[in-house]
């Protein structure tokens, strides 16, 4: 039990290195953007309004994995540490009751991540599995990119309060009400696990914890990568011009949002680049809520974990709130 309880603190050194490294990070970046007021965009990742071939597709998913993967790693690490050594009884204490205290620490225990939604989905797994609660997993989930501080800062800093205070008002409730929706709709939902009890003793070592998480989310997260940036791709020249009517802006643009992968922050200078088109505040609400919160990739790492119907779901629910935000706005 002693034992048990000491490789339970592996996964918390794993997720302290990892809010150490964002920390660092986004602390740069915060003060960069303090001093200049500028905030780079990276055309090499994703370029809105610049058609390209399917190499190009390739190049840029390459250029994103060459960018996220310090963060990935992190994630996996997690994740696999969490299926190795954390009890699966522990995590159904903590999550088991229905109700606000467990969104609550759902929550709380995402938001200081600050991975964006490729990054955090091997972690979803592992929740999910442990504790048998689509709810929490889910709300973990999407806190990590969407309650972001820095990114929410930042918007602040960039766009002003009106912009900064939707943002924050789109990404807390959607933090709060679709993990226990999704979860309504699906109340009799099996979680098949892999990291059940044998006399109180694991049977996965960290090794086949690892494997079982690569395998698992990597190339679910690649083919959703390479299909998104073939899509942005595909998009025509003119398809962000400004004089496209306000509702068929804001439509458009957050239903690129859901499925297009964008690394953490770069969702504010795309946004930027859609107000200087032209294009309404709407729009530029649309994509930083929806862009962040998930994406193709992880979505179909969701798929095959917890299920088709749970990912389209989140990305419906998703869709809906940034199509309502935009037009509130």
């Amino acid at each position: 039990m002693r034992r048990r309880v000491t490789l339970s603190i592996v996964p918390l050194l794993f997720a302290a290195g990892l809010i150490f490294y964002k920390t660092r990070t986004s602390l740069a970046l915060l003060r960069t953007v303090w001093s200049t007021g500028v905030i780079a965009a990276r055309p090499e990742v994703v370029s809105l309004g610049s058609a390209g071939a399917a190499f190009d597709a390739l190049h840029r998913s390459i250029n994103y994995f060459l960018v996220i993967w310090p963060a990935l790693a992190f994630g996996i690490l997690i994740s696999a540490a969490v299926r190795a050594y954390v009890p699966p009884d522990l995590w159904k204490r903590m999550l088991a009751v229905r109700g606000t205290a467990s969104q609550l620490r759902a929550g709380l225990a995402g938001t200081p991540l600050m991975l964006c939604s490729c990054c955090v989905a091997p972690i979803f797994g592992a929740v999910y599995e442990s504790s048998a609660r689509l709810a929490p997993a889910l709300t973990l989930m999407l806190a990590s990119p969407a309650l972001n501080p820095a990114a929410l800062a930042l918007t602040f800093m960039l766009f002003g309060p009106g912009i900064g205070a939707m943002r924050l008002i789109l990404s807390v409730a959607g933090v709060a009400a679709i993990g226990p929706s999704v979860e309504l709709l699906f109340p009799r939902l099996e979680v098949a696990t892999s990291m059940e009890l044998n006399n109180g003793s694991r049977q996965e070592s960290l090794a086949r914890a690892l494997y079982a998480v690569v395998v698992r989310t990597v190339p679910a997260l690649a083919a959703g990568l390479l299909v998104s940036m073939f899509v942005v791709q595909s998009l025509p020249a003119g398809a962000f011009a400004a004089g496209t009517p306000r509702i068929i802006a804001i439509l458009f643009v957050a239903t690129l949002a859901v499925p297009l992968a964008l690394p953490t922050f770069l969702e504010i200078p795309l946004a930027l680049s859609l107000l200087s088109a032209g294009l309404p505040s709407g729009a530029a609400i649309a994509l930083l809520f929806a862009g962040p919160a998930i994406n193709l990739p992880s979505l179909l790492a969701t798929a095959r974990i917890a299920g088709w119907k749970v990912a389209v779901s989140v990305a419906v629910f998703v869709w809906m709130i940034a199509l309502a935000g935009g037009l509130l706005m």
